[in-house]
């Protein structure tokens, strides 16, 4: 598909192809024609047999992706969607495994670690794709570091050992004034972006979600978070046209920038995950339409 983003110019090396190619007819064969036929006739039907060699090409596409935090709320989704896609997952997080249990949870290879310290070799190896989830808050200093250095230091890991693609799920800028924009959090964000971007010109994908809806676990317990932001994704597009004016002012999208379910942001990664042609920046509402496009797959298949 086209790309979503105003970028132009971005797409990913495609993975490899397996060419198959069918054998020619053995000589056995040829010799079983040539006792029933004429010497003659046996030779045309051989001359005929090699010039009707037959080759198949099958174009067989294996992914391989690596999940940074996939143990959190919005990895642990990407991890699932993927798994649900018969994609092979590794996660790559502080906390390993999740303590709660599920069919999907099984069949992904969770690798306890940092990615300060970490040995790339024993995560990447294979990978066709990375995706980070990467990001908290906290003082300006750990902003910086867990939603900007954390993510240049995987960036720059993924790009020396070759992995094909990055994908950062980053985050709306809800049109804040610049004040606020400065602080650990935003700019972290936004060297991270820059750095996926610089360092992956064709294939590099940036998520902006604003506010992430769906069931989130915290210390063992569930929070519905889509009870608040279903009904109020609803009622900002049953309004949209209404509200669209007021989308210049300062920090309006702190009220009107639609939620986005947790669903859609994974479906949306694994989009980039599998969609060589989907590459930049994509917004929140970019983000629906890519997960809507995979939606549409899987009911077509």
């Amino acid at each position: 598909m086209a790309s979503f983003s105003p970028f132009s110019a971005m797409s990913s090396a495609p993975s490899s192809l397996s060419t198959l190619r069918t054998r020619p007819l053995t000589s056995h064969f040829r010799n079983r024609i040539g006792v029933r036929s004429s010497y003659a006739e046996a030779e045309t039907i051989r001359d005929d047999l090699k010039s009707a060699a037959i080759d198949v090409v099958a174009d067989i596409k294996t992914e391989r992706v690596v999940v940074l935090g996939g143990s959190g709320f919005v990895g642990s989704a990407i991890c699932k969607a993927a798994v649900s896609k018969g994609i092979e997952v590794i996660s790559l997080s502080r906390s390993g495994r999740p303590t709660y249990s599920n069919s999907w949870v099984d069949q992904v290879n969770w690798v306890t670690g940092d990615v300060f310290y970490v040995n790339w070799d024993e995560v990447l190896v294979g990978a066709t794709a990375v995706v980070s989830t990467l990001g908290g808050f906290g003082s300006e200093e750990q902003m910086q570091r867990i939603n900007g250095e954390a993510n240049v230091v995987s960036v720059n890991a993924a790009k020396e050992y070759g992995t094909p693609k990055f994908i950062l799920i980053s985050v709306h800028d809800y049109n804040l004034p610049s004040f606020i924009l400065s602080t650990g959090y935003f700019t972290g964000k936004r060297k991270a972006e820059a750095e996926v971007l610089s360092k992956y010109p064709n294939s590099g994908v940036v998520l902006r979600p604003g506010f992430i809806y769906g069931k989130r676990r915290v210390d063992g317990f569930e929070i519905p978070l889509d009870l608040i932001g279903e009904p109020v994704e609803r009622i900002l597009r049953a309004t949209e046209s209404f509200t669209r004016p007021l989308s210049s002012l300062p920090a309006s999208d702190l009220l009107l920038a639609p939620p986005v379910s947790v669903d859609d942001v994974a479906l949306a990664a694994i989009n980039a995950i599998s969609d060589d042609d989907f590459f930049g920046i994509f917004t929140i509402e970019q983000i629906k339409e890519a997960a809507e496009k995979v939606r549409a797959e899987k009911v077509r298949v």
